[in-house]
C-alpha cells in the first residue's frame, strides 16, 4: 500500500506518511484479478463517458487528512468548503494561476454528479453498472453516494468497480462520484520517490519538505484519462485472451473466454475480416479459429497494408431464472508473430528493424490528459517521420493511443511504470510484489494487442547493484509465465559488465547519452565510445541490441557553426554520428533505433532544465526542429529498402486512409 502524503510550505506534522492506507479507511471493496475489457459499446452494453468539469478541492489541512477526518465523502463536496472547476481528464497542476497546486504534495479530492438512465437501474436481473477510470495519478480511494467501492494504487493502469448495489437503490437521483488522489511517491511505488523534510529551520520554513524523484519528466498528477459507467447483462464475459499463430496460408487464432455471473451458458464466436465477411466459428470457452489466406498484421511501412484488423464476436447466453440473457463483446484481432534471435526480431517471420522514437504523454496546461487532438498530431507526426515504433516511456500510455498504434501499424515496447528504481531500498520484498503486480495489470489490459511486441519492465534502474539479479529474474520470469508469446526486457544504462539484470533479458535496450552527458561536446568520442558499447554488449550476451535512447537538447532558433551544444545545429550533428554507427551495426546484430525524444517535455525544475527537457525532434507544441528532418530522411530511406513500399512521401502533408 502506498503511504499517504502532505507537503508544501507551512504543512504541518505528516502522521499519514508512515501509516498504510489500510489503517486509515473504511474497508471497501478492493480492485480484483478479474477482466479488464476495454469499455465498448454493443447489443448488450452502453457507455457513457464522465469527462467535463468536475469538482475539485485540494486538502490544504496542516497534515493533509482534513478530508478524511471530516469525512468529505459523506456529503457533496462543495459543502465541505470552497471547491474549484477541474477538467477530466487533465493534470490538475498547469490548470490553475495557483503556484502551491502546481508543486502539490498530497490529497486531492474530486467529484461528480450524474444521473443515470432508468434502464440502468431496473429489470430482474438488473443490468452490472460499472465505474472505470483510465487511470488516475496516484493513489485513488473512490466512493459512490458516501460508499467506498475501490481504491488502486498506481497512476498508469485502468481500475473500475462494480456499483450497482450502489446505485440501483435510488433510481432518479443524482449519484455522487468522489475520487480522493494521492500523488505522493514513496521508495516502494512504482516509479519510486521519497519524501525529505528540511529540518533546518534557519534556511526553510517550519515542517517544509520535498518530494524527491529520480526520473526525469514532471510529476503530474490528477484523473488523467476518462472515467467511464458501463453495463453488462447480471451474467456476463469478463476476460477474452487471444494468440495467433500462422504459416504461409492458414493462421490459428487460439481464443479463451471467461464468463462470470452463471455457470449454465453457452458461447459462440464469429472472427469477420474487415468488409464483414465471417471467415472463421467456434463455440465454447476455449478453442481455435482456422482462418484461410490470412491478412497478416504487419507494422508501418513494412506492408502495403498494415495493421489489419479482424473483429471477434464473441456472444453468450445463459439462463438465470427464466430470463434467457445475452452478452456480446467484439475485440478487434490481430493475426501475427513475434520472434528473437540472437541477431534479429522476426515479425511474421520477416527482420524488423526498429526505426522509432520515445514519447512522454505531455503537453502544455493539460499535462498527461488525454487530448484527442493531440493524439491524432502525434500519429500524423510519426507517419511523417516514417516512424514503425515506439516505447512507452516511462509507463503504460492510454487505451485510445493503443488502438491507434493496432489499427495504424504502430509497434510498441510496452513499458511499466518501473522508472527511477534506484535506491537500495527500492529493490526489496516490498518493492517486488508491487512491480509483480503492475505487470499484472499491464499484461491484462494489453495482452491482446498485436501492435505490442516486447513487455519492458524498467527504464534505467540501478541494475548494478547486487540484489538487481534477484528482482529482475523475478520480475521477468512473473512476465513471461504471465505472456509466453512475447519477449521481455528492460531499459539498461548501467556498465555492460555489472548489470545483474541483463542476463534475464531477451533483447538488449541500452540508453547512452555519448558527447552529452558524457565527454559534453565532443562529438568526435561518438564513433569509438558507441562502437564499443555495441560490441562488449553483444560479446557478453550474444542477444540483439536496441540503441533505446539517445539524443541532445536543443532550443528551437538557437544555431551555432561549428555546432555547439544546445543548437538546432548540434543535435543534428550528434544524430549523424550515432546513424553512421548504427548502419554499420545493423548489418549484424543492432536491431533498432528509437530517438529520445519525440517531443519536448516538462520535467522538474533544475539548473540543466530550461522550461523542460529539450531533446525533443518537435517542441511540446509539436513543431518540427531541424533534426525531425534529418531523421525523416533517415528514417524514409530505411523503410524504403524493403522493396513492398510505397514510393517515398515527399510533401510535408500527410497520408491518410
Amino acid at each position: 500500500m502506498v503511504a499517504a502524503a502532505c507537503g508544501g510550505r507551512g504543512a504541518g506534522p505528516c502522521p499519514l506518511l508512515l501509516l498504510p492506507l489500510s489503517l486509515l479507511f473504511l474497508p471497501g471493496l478492493a480492485a480484483g484479478p478479474a477482466g479488464m475489457l476495454q469499455p465498448r459499446d454493443t447489443p448488450s452494453r452502453e457507455r457513457r463517458e464522465l469527462g467535463g468539469l468536475w469538482s475539485f478541492r485540494a486538502d490544504l489541512s496542516p497534515g493533509r487528512d482534513a478530508g478524511f477526518a471530516e469525512r468529505w465523502y459523506r456529503r457533496p463536496l462543495r459543502q465541505s468548503g470552497p471547491v474549484i472547476d477541474m477538467p477530466v481528464p487533465a493534470s490538475f497542476n498547469d490548470i490553475t494561476q495557483d503556484p502551491s497546486l502546481e508543486n502539490y504534495i498530497g490529497w486531492v479530492w474530486y467529484e461528480k454528479e450524474v444521473l443515470l438512465p432508468l434502464r440502468w437501474l431496473q429489470g430482474d436481473p438488473a443490468p452490472r453498472v460499472v465505474l472505470r477510470f483510465g487511470s488516475a495519478h496516484y493513489y485513488s480511494i473512490v466512493w459512490v453516494n458516501g460508499v467506498q467501492v475501490v481504491e488502486h494504487e498506481g497512476g498508469h493502469l485502468p481500475f473500475e468497480a462494480d456499483i450497482s448495489s450502489v446505485v440501483q437503490g435510488s433510481p432518479g437521483t443524482l449519484c455522487r462520484i468522489t475520487v480522493a488522489l494521492n500523488n505522493t511517491l514513496t521508495p516502494h511505488t512504482l516509479p519510486p520517490g521519497s519524501i525529505q523534510y528540511m529540518t533546518d529551520k534557519t534556511r526553510y520554513p517550519k515542517n517544509y519538505f520535498v518530494q524527491n524523484i529520480r526520473f526525469d519528466f514532471f510529476n503530474y498528477a490528477g484523473i488523467h484519462r476518462p472515467v467511464v459507467l458501463y453495463t453488462t447483462p447480471a451474467a456476463y464475459i469478463d476476460d477474452i485472451t487471444v494468440t495467433t499463430t500462422s504459416s504461409d496460408s492458414v493462421a490459428m487464432v487460439q481464443y479463451q473466454v471467461s464468463v462470470v455471473g452463471s455457470t449454465a451458458n453457452s458461447l459462440s464466436l464469429s472472427l469477420r475480416d474487415q468488409e464483414g465477411k465471417v471467415v472463421a466459428t467456434g463455440d465454447g470457452p476455449v478453442g481455435e479459429l482456422k482462418v484461410l489466406n490470412p491478412n497478416l498484421w504487419w507494422p508501418y511501412l513494412m506492408h502495403e497494408n498494415p495493421g489489419y484488423l479482424y473483429s471477434l464476436e464473441v456472444k453468450m447466453q445463459a439462463q438465470m431464472g427464466e430470463v434467457l440473457l445475452e452478452d456480446v463483446y467484439t475485440l478487434p484481432v490481430g493475426i501475427r508473430t513475434v520472434h528473437v534471435t540472437s541477431t534479429q526480431f522476426l515479425i511474421n517471420g520477416r527482420p524488423f528493424y526498429f526505426h522509432g522514437v520515445n514519447k512522454h504523454e505531455d503537453a502544455d496546461i493539460r499535462g498527461k490528459g488525454l487530448d484527442w487532438p493531440l493524439i491524432v498530431k502525434d500519429f500524423n507526426l510519426l507517419r511523417w517521420l516514417g516512424a514503425n515504433s515506439f516505447r512507452t516511456s516511462h509507463y503504460p500510455y492510454a487505451e485510445e493511443i493503443m488502438d491507434l498504434c493496432d489499427a495504424y501499424g504502430i509497434v510498441v515496447i510496452d513499458e511499466s511504470p518501473g522508472v527511477g528504481i534506484k535506491l537500495l531500498e527500492s529493490f526489496g520484498n516490498k518493492s517486488l510484489q508491487h512491480h509483480l503486480a503492475v505487470m499484472e495489470e499491464l499484461i491484462r489490459r494489453d495482452k491482446n494487442r498485436p501492435s505490442v511486441v516486447m513487455w519492458s519492465v524498467a527504464n534505467e534502474p540501478a541494475s548494478e547493484l547486487p540484489p538487481a539479479a534477484h528482482y529482475f529474474k523475478t520480475v521477468i520470469a512473473h512476465t513471461k509465465a504471465l505472456d509466453p508469446s512475447r519477449p521481455v526486457t528492460f531499459v539498461t544504462d548501467a556498465n555492460y559488465a555489472l548489470d545483474h539484470g541483463a542476463p534475464y533479458v531477451d533483447v538488449i535496450c541500452v540508453n547512452s547519452y555519448f558527447s552529452w552527458y558524457h565527454d559534453p561536446g565532443h562529438l568526435e568520442v561518438i564513433p569509438l565510445q558507441l562502437t564499443a558499447q555495441f560490441e562488449n554488449w553483444y560479446k557478453t550476451y550474444q542477444k540483439p541490441i536496441i540503441q533505446s535512447e539517445y539524443g541532445a537538447d536543443s532550443v528551437p532558433g538557437l544555431h551555432s557553426d561549428p555546432p555547439l551544444m544546445f543548437t538546432e545545429e548540434y543535435q543534428k550533428a550528434m544524430l549523424r554520428e550515432y546513424h553512421a554507427v548504427f548502419d554499420k551495426k545493423r548489418k549484424e546484430y543492432v536491431i533498432g533505433e528509437l530517438i529520445w525524444n519525440f517531443a519536448d517535455f516538462m520535467t522538474s525544475q533544475g539548473t540543466t532544465r530550461v522550461l523542460g527537457n529539450k531533446k525533443g525532434i518537435f517542441t511540446r507544441q509539436r513543431q518540427p526542429k531541424a533534426a525531425a528532418f534529418v531523421l525523416r530522411d533517415r528514417y524514409w530511406k530505411i523503410a524504403n529498402e524493403s522493396s513492398c513500399l510505397p514510393p517515398v512521401i515527399t510533401s510535408h502533408s500527410l497520408f491518410l486512409k
